[in-house]
């Protein structure tokens, strides 16, 4: 029987997650926006980020092991999230997806994910 391959380990691993977190959070740091939402080190947010995702699809369960459940609705409650911060948040992900140059089906797969996240965490 063989074993099913993640998308984790398609996409390259950690290092990608790495590279698409980093290109987002180049975004997030001069957007009018976003910036408030986000401590004054970016740092912790980027790595929390770059470890849930990475979990998330098939990675190692380093999140949980730092942080325990992700609970994202509830650890994003504080802050406030409506379509315009949604939509930036969205703009700034797409373009650092997008400069990956993933194939086509991996790239619409994380997208996919991603555009139902940033929903489900809208608040306002």
């Amino acid at each position: 029987m063989q074993r099913e391959v993640t998308v984790y380990e398609v996409v390259g691993g950690m290092p990608f997650f790495e590279r698409l977190v980093a290109r987002f959070y180049e975004g997030v740091a001069s957007d009018d926006v976003l910036r408030p939402l986000y401590p004054d080190d970016l740092e912790a947010p980027a790595h929390r980020l770059t470890l849930f995702l990475a979990q998330y699809w098939g990675g190692p369960t380093t999140y949980d092991d730092e942080r325990g459940h992700p609970r994202l609705r509830m650890r994003h409650a504080p802050f406030p999230i409506g379509e315009t911060e949604r939509l930036a948040w969205l703009g700034h992900m797409r373009r650092a997806l997008d400069a990956l140059d993933l194939p086509p089906a991996q790239h619409d797969t994380l997208w996919q994910y991603l555009e139902m996240a940033a929903f489900s965490l809208q608040n306002r």
